[in-house]
């Protein structure tokens, strides 16, 4: 009406840049983090009225690559068939022939990764560690145990994902992950070399690798280090990583209860490692009881 003045909060809304084919999920222009797969925008599912993660992954970027491709989708089937508490779920996916990318729909953590979350809080108390380890072994035990049995291939801090306000965490980026079978053997050399397990290197392993990493994911969010950080070149981590060189971090550690739990995890031959089911039992937990 003329001479009604609107106050400029009524009108402000945020634009959706894009949207998926059935209209329920519109993309904002934020990008939540990049890597070199794929990029992650903040975006709204309407039905729900929560915020989302879109993933968007450029297909042209991977034409002549097959292999590469057949990892996209992979994350996308494994997400959509997983369902647990502490793995990120995935809503929706399809592919957009007319841009060429890969689209899908998961859960937004709000909190960013555990890496992200753990540079900007110095100040945290091991019980609190505890429980996030707990919680990403009651996700590896879940994809372990899954039938058939999936391998993460790239637990890493980065790739751990956390709601700072309730403390929850969950498993994502799942694009490297093997399914396997009765053999729970696969036979690729996949991952990021700072928390990759020697016998990955050998292209002959089982889920005893995901253990590795998270031994290695157990020492950054105590010490705040990426492991093997005092190494140069990838070339060196591999060197130290097969010889059973312990990453110099560790040596940070004062604490012996901390530094048994994660020498059991990162020990050199997989069969001295326990499963993720046996860990949940350690008297490292004991206290969260």
């Amino acid at each position: 009406m003329p001479g009604v003045k609107v106050h400029p909060s009524c009108t402000e809304s945020e634009t959706f840049v894009g949207m998926d084919p059935s209209g329920r999920y519109g993309r904002y222009k934020e990008l939540l983090g990049s890597g070199s797969v794929k990029r992650v925008y903040r975006a709204f599912d309407k039905q729900e009225g929560i915020e989302v993660a879109w993933n968007q992954v450029k297909l042209n970027n991977f034409i002549d690559d097959p292999i590469m491709l057949h990892r996209l989708h992979s994350e996308v089937i494994l997400l959509r068939d997983l369902s647990h508490d502490h793995i990120i779920k995935l809503s929706a996916f399809w592919n957009d022939d007319v841009t060429h990318t890969l689209n899908f729909i998961t859960q937004v953590c709000s909190s960013g990764s555990l890496r992200e979350y753990r540079k900007r809080h110095k100040h945290v108390s091991m019980k609190a560690i505890k429980k996030w380890c707990k919680q990403i072994l009651q996700g590896l035990d879940y994809l372990h145990s899954h039938h058939p049995c999936i391998i993460h291939r790239d637990l890493n801090c980065s790739n751990v994902f956390i709601n700072g306000n309730t403390g929850q965490v969950k498993i994502g980026d799942l694009g490297l992950a093997a399914i396997v079978g009765r053999s729970h053997s696969a036979h690729s050399v996949l991952g990021t070399p700072e928390f990759m397990a020697p016998e990955l290197y050998s292209e002959n392993y089982t889920e005893k690798v995901d253990i590795y990493s998270f031994g290695m994911c157990v020492l950054e969010m105590v010490t705040r280090e990426i492991p093997y950080c005092e190494c140069e070149s990838v070339v060196k981590i591999y060197k130290k990583v097969t010889s059973g060189v312990r990453p110099e971090s560790l040596n940070k550690i004062k604490n012996s209860e901390v530094k048994s739990f994660i020498d059991k995890c990162i020990a050199h031959h997989p069969n001295a490692r326990p499963s993720a089911a046996q860990l949940l039992k350690d008297p490292f937990f004991h206290d969260l009881l």
